[in-house]
């Protein structure tokens, strides 16, 4: 008689011990953890110092270029007679040797592919344990061994060095221009919604294995209701298709709920359930709409969510931490909440990293935030030897049905940025040329792999997901602002320009930008050795520097510090103000520039925009608006402000009229201010615009409160221009537009709904005066704190030393006559509040 026996999944996550392999007499030690890697097991027993505090990062290079040895023991399983016993590793880094029992059963190559092996015949038939042991080589020496094998190839790469480019392991574990070198070692749904969204046709894949099932039964719920349920009889691949009548769709946040479906798939043998498999999933229409624009050339780019045009103003993500292991579920759901919170629409998960853990998008999809995914090759010429490409194709099929039930999930690229070096290094590329022979002949047979490889994999495997063959990708070139999506690097890197001119450098979508910034000063007397008595607690320090990964940083943060402000470099907490009160000026400038370019169908301009980065995965002065440790920098509340569902913009335009072609000395300039408002909600809004006006060396109102423009309509989901007019100086022709700032707000019915200043720059030029009366207190219910003074003042940041204390926003702009309040938690009466702003130290 054959029994039938149910599936069973044994953990084997206890007595785990390690050593290093290629030391003699090394011995065994007990893992920090489950899963782990070796510098936390090399911390855990005090082996080696923190890699993250001060410059110890070179004192561990050793440890990538050694051998390590991970083994322990379990019991051998029941395995009744029909059924067999598999070991799977979801992920082993990377060139691992797996023994059990003294026998080789896996030898992997890549981190990305998770394996599954029949141990069955290999398992103790007695009562003594198995011994799982398995040996993890040198990632890094492996990959210089595949560089001197493929001396044909044109070995090219930006960060890290060559060796990355052959091996399948995270690509920043190399290094980059923000993160230390630290080397360590199926149920699915295809889902169609109809135009309308009044019906949804779910067709539920399951695939089976082995001979004992009779049926298959699928199951459909939402919020624990049952929405339909089918049994049929069992194939090796069974497909069973649902319609549901007025579905309940997933939405982006802020535009409708999250609801998701459970999909469950039981494994019937007559009527003894033998295995259970089920995931969530959300239903929802998405489109990327690439279509012709008014009156300007090339194509749109926006993603339509439920027929809903979305404007994704968002951030690029990196892995949040060198060391994998420690990034809980919990800290993921911390991280996206922040960018919930932070009024963001979009993550882009970018391809140097990792295919992240599951934490990260179930939190995407219970939030509303979207996600852009790219597979993980990254600014470099990648090798194309048929055992690369093999691997590379498993990797893929792996990951992408892995991932694929998410509804955040909306797009895949093949690459970061590996066009751009292509065109960078003159490498052969002819995008006319479609013979694939070719391809791989070339000095750039990557192309094969995000044109061949990756390609077919996501029409196999996601047909309804939008492919793109790299980030940034579209029209003649990488730098095409009209067709595609574009990384605008002109400023900080490229040819420096002005923030303030990000308008000129607008793109269809842009899905990188940034400006560096150092982290809070909590950060960094956490990374210091001696904390706050540590001699090197100076902006320009050697400790401070090696905390900084960016090629010339030092030239950049300065050339931008000192075009637009005045600062020095103490106290070191000052010049952290300036350096965030820079980033926090520059990516608002992008955010409500480009926003500004949304101006409804048929004109949108630009549809997106990716801010580089949201997070660190080490504490280090980097383009991140949130640090290591999430502390929000203030970048995080000038875009959360930014991508509010209503805001104003305002921008200073110089005209000059010349009496004819040749003078110099007769020419009528004036300096106008230029206003908009974008309405990013589903509903038109009838809004008022009050502009107000100061002196900011007298602190006089020039301008007095006044509607401007009456009733006007913000018709929904877009940006609609709403005033320009003259700086209004109290003298005229006097040349005082220099010294006036101006305020403008929207106001529905009554009350203020939308704020922004708008200051004379560059910042550095403004004789700006100290207030005498600047307050900070906490309201009478600890809810906010109210900030007012009795001159114009700019920046002001609200700090407190209390680490259980958050602000729901910061940095704001006071002008006379307003209390602006700013939401708090965890603060107490006895809560200390100080407070910081521009050219308090001059």
């Amino acid at each position: 008689m054959t029994v039938t026996v149910p599936r069973a999944v044994i953990p084997i996550d206890k007595n785990w011990q390690f050593k290093q392999a290629d030391r003699e007499g090394d011995k065994y030690r007990a893992v920090a953890q489950f899963p782990t890697n070796i510098h936390l097991d090399l911390l855990h027993h005090s082996l080696i110092p923190d890699p993250f505090i001060g410059k110890n990062e070179n004192e561990v290079q050793w440890i990538g270029e050694a051998q390590w040895t991970y083994r322990t023991t379990f019991a051998s399983p029941e395995i009744g007679n029909a059924s067999k016993a598999v070991l799977a590793f979801d992920g082993l880094d990377t060139f691992a040797t797996v023994f059990l029992n003294g026998t080789i059963i896996l030898e992997t190559d890549n981190m990305f592919i998770p394996e599954r092996v029949d141990v069955t015949s290999l398992l103790s038939n007695t009562a003594e344990d198995n011994e799982l042991l398995i040996t993890f080589d040198s990632a890094y020496l492996r990959g210089w061994k595949l560089v001197e094998e493929h001396p044909d190839h044109v070995w090219r790469t930006w960060n890290g060095d060559s060796s990355r480019l052959p091996v399948r392991k995270a690509q920043y574990h190399w290094g980059w221009d923000w993160g230390p070198a630290l080397l360590t070692c199926d149920l699915y749904t295809t889902i169609d919604i109809d135009q309308s969204l009044q019906r949804a046709k779910v067709i539920a894949h399951a695939t089976t294995e082995g001979a004992d099932a009779t049926h298959v039964r699928i199951d459909v719920s939402l919020h624990g209701n049952e929405v339909a349920s089918e049994t049929i009889p069992a194939t090796e691949n069974t497909s069973i298709t649902f319609y549901i009548k007025n579905p309940e769709l997933w939405y982006p946040i802020r535009y409708g709920k999250q609801p998701l479906y459970i999909i469950r798939a039981t494994l019937l043998d007559n009527d003894t359930e033998l295995d259970t498999l089920s995931k969530k999933t959300g239903l929802r229409r998405a489109r990327l709409v690439e279509q012709a624009l008014t009156d300007q050339p090339g194509t749109s780019f926006f993603f339509e969510i439920n027929n809903i045009p979305i404007f994704c103003g968002g951030s690029n993500w990196i892995p949040a931490d060198s060391f994998i292991p420690r990034v809980s579920p919990k800290k993921y759901r911390d991280w996206v909440k922040l960018i919930a919170d932070g009024n963001q629409f979009m993550l882009r998960v970018w391809g140097g990293g990792i295919y992240e853990e599951a934490a990260l998008y179930e939190a995407c999809d219970e939030m509303g935030i979207l996600v852009w995914n790219d597979f993980l090759f990254g600014c470099g010429n990648y090798p194309t030897f048929p055992e690369l490409l093999a691997s590379i194709d498993r990797e893929a099929r792996a990951n992408v049905t892995r991932l694929r039930h998410h509804p955040s999930i909306v797009v895949w690229a093949g690459n970061n940025e590996d066009y751009q070096l292509a065109e960078s290094e003159n490498l052969e590329y002819n995008p006319k040329d479609t013979n694939k022979d070719n391809w791989l002949k070339s000095t750039f047979p990557a192309r094969y792999i995000y044109e061949k490889v990756l390609a077919d994999v996501c029409k196999d495997l996601i047909p309804d997901v939008p492919y793109r063959y790299g980030s940034p990708w579209g029209g003649k070139d990488t730098t095409d602002p009209t067709i595609g999506d574009l990384h605008q690097w002109n400023v900080w890197h490229g040819t420096q320009e002005r923030y303030q001119e990000f308008d000129k450098l607008v793109g269809r979508f842009v899905s990188e930008f940034g400006m560096e910034a150092f982290p809070s000063i909590k950060t960094i007397d956490a990374y210091l050795p001696q904390g706050k008595d540590d001699a090197d607690r100076y902006p320009q320090s050697s400790t401070i520097d090696f905390h900084n990964k960016a090629t010339g940083h030092e030239r950049r943060l300065a050339l931008y510090l000192v075009e637009n402000m005045r600062y020095g470099p103490d106290p070191l907490e000052q010049y952290i103000y300036s350096t965030q009160l820079m980033q926090a000026e520059c990516l608002a400038s992008a955010y409500r520039l480009w926003k500004r370019q949304w101006k409804g169908p048929g004109r949108e301009y630009c549809g997106g925009a990716l801010v580089w980065q949201i997070n660190d995965c080490w504490p280090v002065t980097s383009w991140a608006i949130c640090d290591y440790y999430l502390r929000p920098k203030h970048a995080y509340y000038t875009v959360k402000r930014e991508m509010a569902p209503v805001s104003i913009g305002m921008t200073r335009r110089e005209y000059k009229h010349p009496k004819n072609k040749h003078t110099r000395a007769y020419v009528d300039s004036k300096i106008k201010v230029e206003i908009w408002g974008s309405n990013l909600m589903l509903e038109d809004l009838t809004v008022d615009c009050h502009v107000k006006a100061w002196d900011v060396e007298t602190g006089h109102e020039t301008f007095a409160s006044t509607a401007v423009a009456s009733s006007i309509l913000l018709p929904s989901n877009r940006s609609t221009e709403i005033y320009s007019m003259d700086v209004p100086v109290s003298t005229p022709n006097a040349g005082l537009e220099g010294r006036t700032v101006v305020a403008s707000y929207l106001y529905q019915n009554g009350n203020q709904i939308a704020r922004y200043v708008n200051w004379p720059e560059p910042l550095k030029y403004l004789h700006l005066q100290k207030p005498k009366d600047l307050t900070a207190k906490l309201s009478a219910d600890g809810k906010t704190v109210e900030i007012q003074a009795e001159i114009p003042v700019k920046g002001v940041a609200v700090e407190c030393n209390d680490d259980k204390v958050t602000f729901d926003d910061n940095l704001v702009d006071i002008v006379p006559g307003e209390v602006v309040y700013l939401g708090v938690t965890g603060a107490t009466p006895d809560t200390l509040f100080t407070t910081r702003y521009l050219n308090m130290l001059n």
